[in-house]
């Protein structure tokens, strides 16, 4: 692949992967198995790893998760990264299985709380320096720290998102650990290109990981995805990437595959404007299929509820369709209407206020009604 020119960022090694300074953009990929399933887990780790994925993540949320880990790790020789969201003690048992941690801010507040964030992350860091992983800070636009979000103005999302990184980079230097990278997410690519365009200001050494989280399913996740990565790659930032979409289990590798195709289009400069991408002011979005989701009728849903909404093409409304309970109430507050899909009922939001629950066949109608009332009223 030709070279892509990038910000002199430091060189933050996981497993036999290298990310920042000179070193080639890597490309990542999240498993969407259950994690206690092993035999599942280890054969997509592989499938990812042989499509080209540099890094594959694996969500751990219980003990029962973090026993499997370990297996998987006996079955695949992929570098692997686990996802904390949060119980982050659970760090002690899957370290020595791994090659990163990742953690999320904005989810250090739920375990715990008597103790202040910069134990907790110190904890961490105590925990990686042990077992010789790198770090992820991960933060997303839907799970800020509700204290960290109430500091600025309610219509701004980034400044939190941008602070909240910044403050975890501090204590990071504090703690003398240098072997970390952030990664700011927003469903919005333009949103993630001025949070990361800001960090790369303040942070210019610190290795970014670049996404549109809950980009949505294809051709649509990747233009949002291709345009976020199109503006800050061509400026230099950006040091490893993932695609997420919401495709079903067997189609994962395809996130490696368009990130691939993305990071080769860049170098050889085949990159065009927003407006070229033609995408419809009706905005769509639905998180990856990952192991937390508890229902996979979600990513059906997803496609129905694209197909539903076509008549809508022309309305600046935006639809969420979120697959868990983890990050599904938080991160539809802010989509005019949003779906998060539980193992039987769907929950349906109009932003941050509930309309009740309904099953997978009666949420459709139901969703109907709303967004006719809600053009209606606009």
């Amino acid at each position: 692949m030709p070279t892509i020119e990038r910000n002199p960022t430091r060189t933050v090694r996981i497993g036999d992967a290298q990310i920042g300074a000179h070193s080639p953009i890597a490309v990542q990929s999240m498993t969407a198995t259950s994690t206690q399933d092993v035999a599942a887990t280890a054969a997509q780790s592989n499938a990812l790893h042989e499509a080209g994925a540099d890094v594959v993540r694996i969500a751990v949320d219980s003990r029962k998760d973090a026993e499997a880990l370990a297996e998987v790790r006996k079955q695949t020789p992929a570098n692997l990264s686990v996802d904390l969201q949060e119980n982050y003690r659970l760090a002690e048992l899957v370290a020595p299985h791994v090659d990163k941690l990742r953690y999320n801010p904005g989810h250090l507040y739920h375990h715990e709380r008597e103790k202040p964030w910069q134990e907790k992350v110190a904890y961490l860091v105590g925990i990686a320096r042990e077992h010789d992983c790198a770090i992820r800070i991960g933060v997303n636009c839907g799970s800020v720290d509700p204290a960290k979000r109430a500091q600025y103005d309610p219509d701004d999302s980034i400044s939190p998102m941008l602070q909240s990184a910044l403050d975890h980079c501090g204590l990071m230097d504090e703690l003398g650990f240098d072997q970390f990278c952030v990664s700011l997410k927003d469903s919005d690519p333009q949103k993630v290109i001025e949070v990361n365009r800001r960090f790369a200001e303040a942070r210019p050494e610190v290795p970014l990981h670049l996404g549109v989280t809950e980009a949505g399913m294809p051709p649509e996740g990747i233009i949002k995805t291709r345009i976020a990565f199109e503006q800050l790659i061509s400026q230099g930032i950006g040091d490893t990437i993932r695609v997420s979409l919401t495709v079903p289990n067997d189609r994962k590798p395809e996130e490696i595959a368009a990130g691939r195709d993305i990071l080769a289009d860049i170098a050889a400069g085949r990159v065009r404007s927003v407006v070229d991408y033609g995408l419809s002011t009706l905005n769509i979005i639905s998180c990856p299929s990952c192991s937390r989701v508890e229902n996979e009728a979600f990513v059906d849903l997803a496609a129905q509820v694209r197909e539903m909404t076509r008549y809508a093409a022309d309305h600046a409304i935006t639809i969420a369709v979120m697959g868990c309970r983890v990050n599904g109430p938080g991160e539809t507050d802010d989509a005019d209407l949003g779906l998060w899909c539980g193992p039987n009922h769907v929950n349906l939001k109009r932003r941050s206020e509930p309309l009740g629950q309904f099953g997978y066949d009666e949420i459709l109608p139901k969703l109907k009604r709303e967004l006719d009332d809600l053009i209606a009223s606009r």
